[in-house]
């Protein structure tokens, strides 16, 4: 396990899997919250901490499971383990942070189910990473997912005056063609590694 093979992984991650712009993982997060930058921000770090505290947890967990040959068990396991993770960390947002808790709104609890969240921690285990690898992973795929929010959030203000938008592309239309868009500049990157 070399550096170069860490950092690889981790840009790949960020660029070359992106979860909402490339695996089209984690989407209702990524289009509810992308209307402001500091939401964005602030879904993006609650995102990249539940993806790492989350693998942290369940890395170690897969391999008690495979230990007693119940590893089908795996997918119940992570969600509720990845609950109990998004409820501690809305309860601790919502005492110290109430600005950003009462701004991320509903979809702070939508992180309980983000396939997102739950599809890097099975990642991790298919791909056979180690515990340091797969803590690389997944804060690459947090990064990834911020860097996602944000871009949308940047596009997003742009149709704030969407004067110049056709009446029937107002909305969710342009948003959605946007994400396309950005989606199809992401792929760009998918021969960065072999």
């Amino acid at each position: 396990m070399s550096i170069s093979s860490l950092v690889v992984i981790v840009i790949s991650m960020v660029l070359v899997n992106n979860y909402p712009l490339a695996q089209f993982l984690g989407i209702c997060p990524f289009l509810g919250v992308s209307k402001d930058l500091d939401s964005a921000k602030g879904m993006g770090y609650a995102v990249v901490f539940v993806m790492v505290v989350a693998t942290a947890a369940t890395w170690p967990i897969m391999q008690v499971l495979n230990h007693f040959n119940i590893g089908y068990l795996q997918t119940v396991v992570f969600i509720l383990v990845i609950a109990f993770l998004v409820q501690l960390i809305e309860m601790f947002m919502k005492k110290s942070m109430p600005s950003l808790y009462t701004a991320l709104g509903v979809y702070l609890p939508l992180i309980t189910t983000n396939c997102a969240v739950l599809g890097v921690c099975i990642s991790n285990i298919d791909s056979n990473y180690n515990y340091l690898e797969s803590l690389l992973n997944a804060f690459g795929a947090g990064v990834g997912y911020m860097l996602g929010m944000m871009l949308m959030a940047g596009v997003r203000t742009k149709f704030a005056d969407d004067s110049h938008i056709p009446e029937s592309w107002r909305g969710f239309p342009i948003v959605l063609t946007a994400a396309a868009i950005m989606s199809l500049s992401f792929m760009g990157f998918s021969g960065m590694f072999s």
